[in-house]
């Protein structure tokens, strides 16, 4: 659609890091290869983990449920190829603890299995139908918070949502599935979006894209009038996809302290998201593979691989051919907010967008200093934090003067730590503030209960 007086909101802070997408962003996605075995995580959302629905020995075929939402928070797991349940045993998990995952040893045949039909008219279709669908396949934002798609189409009555925005800007360093997706899977995305805008009853669909990525925006203009879809090109800035500063370049709305975008009257989507919602309703088919980036100097063929859920690394890892030099680092995920690891025994889930090597020389090992209070990390946090002295109250652990300064507004992007001369370990810092303060807030509800049981 015409971008005729447009305007586009600039947020407050950021960084431009060196994004290191030119390893990847000209190489077609490639299909991965069948595996003999794979490990599927079983929490793999936010909110509840679901129910294991099989035994070991049980017979599945490809999409088929293995386990089943426990509660509306929560997301099903499908088999991701067609064999036999293996062990339920605890693997190594991406964000540090042992996760449980189940073993599907493969039998070659890779046959789909039939339970979900595909809905052919889903203009016409009922949209509690449609919900159900989504949900049923175990969508959930794939950008990286993993939160059950299936929720952020079912606002609460009272709100009155008027924009459903896709995020399409991948302003991750070294990140570029969602630009392959976006280039490949043109259809899938705008499609899976129109038929999100039908469920929330919207008409206006803004679709921001950071401008380094022409091809994509190309291919998206194409189609975008044909599914009501306006594409934006944003300014390359990082963290330009974090979900509130990209509802404020688009519409000037401000997410206000502990708000919803739907405070706001808008919904998010990832791209990603989108194509799999597409593959839900249109071809019948729950979410068990994901476009994820295999990329860093290290890699001998950098590229995006279209990679099924419960893949180990070390397998992956090998999509693209394995390591030519050695790599001092692994990261799930992007350099900003990725997590790195201490094994390659770590499997793919619906969120893992990239799989990142990273030379010695490109990490560097460093002791933090005291925080010289420079004020840079003040001045560049796209949140209106100030991380310096939050890290100070956490480092003296009062976690409670953290959250006074707003510690859960934090999204973890990572801009403090990249501009701080102290090399300060800030967001380790905020990630324990906000894991004790949950713990603190659960403890204080479990024994409200237990006083009025």
């Amino acid at each position: 659609m015409s971008l005729t007086n447009f305007k586009i909101w600039h947020f407050r802070g950021g960084v431009h890091p060196y994004d290191g997408k030119e390893l990847s962003n000209q190489v077609p996605a490639q299909y991965a290869p069948l595996l003999e075995k794979y490990y599927v995580v079983l929490r793999q959302n936010i909110g509840k983990p679901p129910k294991l629905i099989v035994e070991k020995g049980q017979h599945v075929a490809k999409g088929q449920k293995i386990a089943e939402a426990d509660g509306f928070v929560s997301a099903p797991l499908h088999a991701p190829t067609s064999g036999t349940v293996g062990d339920v045993a605890d693997i190594p998990g991406a964000n540090g603890p042992n996760v449980p995952a189940i073993e599907i040893i493969a039998d070659g045949k890779d046959e789909w299995d039939t339970g979900l039909e595909p809905i052919k008219d889903w203009r016409q279709a009922d949209i509690t139908d449609l919900r159900h669908r989504i949900a049923e396949a175990g969508i959930v934002g794939m950008g990286g918070a993993a939160f059950p798609c299936h929720i952020k189409l079912t606002p609460p009555i009272e709100k009155i949502i008027d924009t459903l925005i896709l995020n399409g800007a991948e302003c991750e360093p070294y990140l570029t599935a969602d630009h392959r997706l976006m280039l490949e899977r043109t259809k899938a995305v705008l499609e899976g979006a129109a038929i999100a805008a039908k469920i929330l009853n919207v008409e206006r669909i803004l679709l921001g894209i950071e401008d380094n990525k022409p091809d994509a925006i190309e291919a998206l203009n194409k189609l975008a009038d044909q599914y009501g879809v306006t594409v934006v090109p944003l300014p390359v800035r990082y963290p330009q996809g974090g979900e509130k500063q990209l509802i404020y370049a688009l519409t000037g709305r401000c997410v206000m302290t502990g708000g919803l975008p739907m405070d706001v009257g808008c919904v998010v989507q990832n791209v990603g998201s989108c194509a799999a919602i597409y593959d839900a309703v249109a071809e019948g088919h729950p979410l068990i593979e994901r476009y994820t980036t295999i990329t860093g100097t290290p890699v001998v063929n950098p590229s995006t691989w279209i990679v099924r859920i419960g893949t180990p690394v070390r397998e992956a890892l090998g999509f693209a051919g394995g390591t030519k030099s050695h790599a001092a680092k692994l990261i799930m995920g992007g350099p900003m907010m990725g997590f790195a690891q201490m094994t390659l025994d770590v499997t793919v889930t619906k969120n893992t967008s990239g799989i990142l090597l990273l030379s010695a020389k490109e990490t560097g090992a460093y002791t933090s200093d005291p925080c010289i209070r420079c004020g840079r990390c003040v001045d560049n946090c796209p949140m209106h934090l100030q991380p310096g002295s939050i890290s100070v109250m956490v480092e003296s652990e009062h976690f409670h003067e953290a959250e006074h300064l707003n510690v859960m507004d934090c999204m973890e992007c990572g801009v403090c730590a990249y501009v701080c001369p102290a090399k300060r370990p800030l967001v380790q810092h905020f990630r324990r503030a906000k894991s004790e303060i949950i713990a603190e807030r659960q403890a204080a509800k479990a024994k409200a209960a237990m006083k009025h049981s």
